[in-house]
Protein backbone atom coordinates (compact mmCIF):
# COMPACT_ATOMS: atom_id res chain seq x y z
CA UNK A 1 0.00 0.00 0.00
CA UNK A 2 1.46 3.52 -0.74
CA UNK A 3 0.81 6.09 1.87
CA UNK A 4 -1.57 9.00 0.41
CA UNK A 5 -0.36 11.65 -1.67
CA UNK A 6 -0.41 15.55 -0.40
CA UNK A 7 -3.96 15.86 -2.23
CA UNK A 8 -5.37 12.70 -1.07
CA UNK A 9 -3.84 13.13 2.49
CA UNK A 10 -5.54 16.93 2.88
CA UNK A 11 -8.60 15.50 1.12
CA UNK A 12 -8.89 12.81 3.58
CA UNK A 13 -8.35 15.22 6.86
CA UNK A 14 -11.23 17.39 5.33
CA UNK A 15 -8.31 20.08 4.63
CA UNK A 16 -7.70 22.07 1.45
CA UNK A 17 -4.69 21.87 -1.05
CA UNK A 18 -4.16 25.55 -0.43
CA UNK A 19 -4.33 25.29 3.30
CA UNK A 20 -1.66 22.50 3.47
CA UNK A 21 0.47 24.04 1.05
CA UNK A 22 0.01 27.18 3.27
CA UNK A 23 1.18 25.30 6.55
CA UNK A 24 4.12 23.80 4.46
CA UNK A 25 5.15 26.88 3.14
CA UNK A 26 5.08 28.60 6.72
CA UNK A 27 7.06 26.20 8.12
CA UNK A 28 9.85 26.38 5.37
CA UNK A 29 9.82 30.30 5.74
CA UNK A 30 10.16 29.88 9.64
CA UNK A 31 12.98 27.17 9.79
CA UNK A 32 15.12 29.09 7.07
CA UNK A 33 14.25 31.98 9.18
CA UNK A 34 15.47 30.52 12.40
CA UNK A 35 18.66 29.17 10.81
CA UNK A 36 19.19 32.74 9.42
CA UNK A 37 19.06 33.94 13.45
CA UNK A 38 22.29 31.63 14.03
CA UNK A 39 24.31 31.82 11.31
CA UNK A 40 24.22 34.52 8.61
CA UNK A 41 21.81 36.98 9.55
CA UNK A 42 22.49 36.95 13.08
CA UNK A 43 23.35 40.69 13.58
CA UNK A 44 20.79 42.15 11.56
CA UNK A 45 18.55 40.40 14.09
CA UNK A 46 20.32 41.78 16.84
CA UNK A 47 19.80 45.30 15.12
CA UNK A 48 16.31 44.73 16.07
CA UNK A 49 16.00 43.68 19.46
CA UNK A 50 14.52 46.98 20.68
CA UNK A 51 16.44 48.41 23.10
CA UNK A 52 14.22 48.06 26.23
CA UNK A 53 14.61 44.24 26.23
CA UNK A 54 16.14 43.46 29.34
CA UNK A 55 18.45 40.34 27.84
CA UNK A 56 21.83 40.38 25.49
CA UNK A 57 20.80 40.70 22.18
CA UNK A 58 22.62 38.27 20.91
CA UNK A 59 21.04 35.48 23.52
CA UNK A 60 17.40 37.20 22.13
CA UNK A 61 18.30 36.60 18.45
CA UNK A 62 19.62 32.75 19.70
CA UNK A 63 16.42 31.98 22.07
CA UNK A 64 14.20 33.65 18.89
CA UNK A 65 15.49 31.71 16.23
CA UNK A 66 15.29 28.33 18.08
CA UNK A 67 11.54 28.91 18.54
CA UNK A 68 11.42 29.83 14.66
CA UNK A 69 13.24 26.33 14.19
CA UNK A 70 11.31 24.66 16.72
CA UNK A 71 7.90 26.36 15.26
CA UNK A 72 8.95 25.68 11.54
CA UNK A 73 9.35 21.72 11.96
CA UNK A 74 6.16 21.45 14.25
CA UNK A 75 4.40 22.60 11.66
CA UNK A 76 6.17 20.79 8.82
CA UNK A 77 5.47 17.45 10.81
CA UNK A 78 3.06 17.92 13.71
CA UNK A 79 0.00 17.77 11.06
CA UNK A 80 -2.16 16.39 13.69
CA UNK A 81 -1.64 19.06 15.83
CA UNK A 82 -1.83 21.82 13.50
CA UNK A 83 -4.38 23.60 14.79
CA UNK A 84 -2.91 24.11 18.68
CA UNK A 85 0.12 24.71 16.43
CA UNK A 86 -1.16 27.40 14.48
CA UNK A 87 -2.45 29.12 17.84
CA UNK A 88 1.51 29.24 18.91
CA UNK A 89 2.94 30.31 15.53
CA UNK A 90 0.23 33.22 15.76
CA UNK A 91 0.60 34.09 19.28
CA UNK A 92 4.68 33.98 18.39
CA UNK A 93 4.08 35.95 15.50
CA UNK A 94 2.74 38.76 17.72
CA UNK A 95 5.33 38.68 20.12
CA UNK A 96 7.95 39.82 18.07
CA UNK A 97 5.90 42.36 16.74
CA UNK A 98 7.00 45.11 19.14
CA UNK A 99 10.57 44.44 17.79
CA UNK A 100 9.29 45.53 14.35
CA UNK A 101 7.25 48.23 15.73
CA UNK A 102 10.72 49.93 17.42
CA UNK A 103 12.58 49.34 13.83
CA UNK A 104 10.21 51.56 12.57
CA UNK A 105 10.00 54.31 15.73
CA UNK A 106 13.89 54.22 15.71
CA UNK A 107 14.75 53.74 12.05
CA UNK A 108 17.22 51.54 12.46
CA UNK A 109 18.13 49.77 9.43
CA UNK A 110 18.54 46.32 9.00
CA UNK A 111 17.75 43.77 6.46
CA UNK A 112 17.80 46.60 3.60
CA UNK A 113 14.92 48.21 5.47
CA UNK A 114 16.58 51.66 5.16
CA UNK A 115 13.45 54.12 5.09
CA UNK A 116 10.34 54.56 6.62
CA UNK A 117 8.65 53.52 4.14
CA UNK A 118 10.18 50.32 3.82
CA UNK A 119 9.69 49.33 7.52
CA UNK A 120 6.44 50.63 7.23
CA UNK A 121 5.44 48.00 4.34
CA UNK A 122 6.74 45.36 6.79
CA UNK A 123 4.84 46.12 9.64
CA UNK A 124 2.07 45.69 7.35
CA UNK A 125 2.45 42.47 6.52
CA UNK A 126 3.03 41.54 10.51
CA UNK A 127 -0.56 40.70 10.45
CA UNK A 128 -0.83 39.11 7.59
CA UNK A 129 1.45 36.69 9.08
CA UNK A 130 -0.44 36.06 11.80
CA UNK A 131 -3.27 35.61 9.32
CA UNK A 132 -1.70 32.95 7.37
CA UNK A 133 -0.52 30.76 10.88
CA UNK A 134 -4.66 30.55 11.40
CA UNK A 135 -6.01 30.36 8.48
CA UNK A 136 -3.35 27.49 7.06
CA UNK A 137 -3.45 25.33 10.14
CA UNK A 138 -7.44 25.71 10.27
CA UNK A 139 -6.95 27.33 13.60
CA UNK A 140 -9.24 30.40 13.13
CA UNK A 141 -11.75 27.82 11.59
CA UNK A 142 -11.90 25.36 14.13
CA UNK A 143 -12.28 28.23 16.91
CA UNK A 144 -15.54 29.79 14.98
CA UNK A 145 -16.78 25.92 14.85
CA UNK A 146 -16.19 25.79 18.93
CA UNK A 147 -17.84 29.19 19.09
CA UNK A 148 -21.10 27.99 17.16
CA UNK A 149 -21.67 24.94 19.35
CA UNK A 150 -21.55 27.10 22.49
Amino acid sequence: MTPPQPAEAAAHSGRSLPRLLGQLALGAFLLLAGISHLTFNREAFQAQVPAWVPLNTDLVVVLSGIAEITLGIALLALHRWRVQVGWVVAAFFVAIFPGNISQFATATDSFGLNSDLSRGIRLAFQPLLVLWALWATGAWRAWRGSRRRE
